[in-house]
């Protein structure tokens, strides 16, 4: 049958339903992320907190449902090669998620940091291109099952978002320089942590799109 067809059925599958969920709650902690961004560059350190203490809380969840679908797994619900793609997207978005969740603990150690203006407004810039990618996959795992053809067009867009996001990484390790001289040493070791944990998660919404790609071969 393949994912692709299986995915039409997840509500009538328990496996599918589980990774479904986990696969949605995964992307949308990227969501999290760009609003307490969003609050820490607008010095609302409470609003940040909260929206870093979210986004732990839904991490948690995420880690619970990945473990819950590869016990699903195990009851050979799905013919090996379709569990083997699914249980390689669920890793893929899991890691993502990770990734995600490192990148907070990161902006919630820079609240109580001066940080120039200048590279809280890139950091913003570059969290809604996360945003933007991360919705774009999305939806594209959503189509699998009602339009691999439109889901596979989808996954190729990620791409520009993911290049989006490099050119955002670029431009704050320039800024890293201009003001170097003006940040604590530990600060900027905390802010290029940052950068490299938001580009992990552009490159795995990218990684996972190209396996989208992978599962939708003959849908072009």
């Amino acid at each position: 049958m393949g994912l692709a067809q299986w995915f039409m059925e997840r509500r009538k599958n328990r496996i599918l339903d589980i990774a479904f969920r986990q696969i949605t709650l995964a992307i949308d902690t990227v969501a999290d992320l760009e609003k307490a961004i969003t609050a820490a560059a607008d010095n609302d350190k409470e609003e940040a907190k909260k929206c870093i203490n979210r986004l732990f809380v839904v991490e948690e969840e995420v880690d619970g449902l990945r473990r819950n679908v590869f016990e699903e797994a195990t009851k050979g619900v799905l013919p090996p090669k379709d569990r083997e793609d699914l249980l390689h997207l669920v890793k893929r978005l899991d890691v993502m998620a990770d990734h995600v969740k490192d990148s907070a603990r990161n902006v919630l150690v820079l609240l109580d940091v001066e940080i120039p203006e200048e590279i809280w407004s890139v950091l913003k810039d570059m969290s809604r291109n996360l945003v933007q990618c991360a919705a774009t996959l999305r939806k594209s795992i959503e189509l699998l099952g009602e339009n691999p053809a439109e889901a596979r067009t989808l996954s190729q867009k990620v791409d520009e978002f993911e290049k989006k996001v490099d050119e955002n990484y670029v431009q704050a390790k320039t800024l890293l320089l201009k003001y170097g001289e003006k940040i604590e040493v530990a600060a900027l070791i905390i802010l290029k942590d940052l950068l490299d944990f938001m580009e992990n998660v552009a490159d795995s919404c990218d990684d996972t799109a190209d396996y989208v790609r992978v599962l939708t071969v003959g849908y072009q």
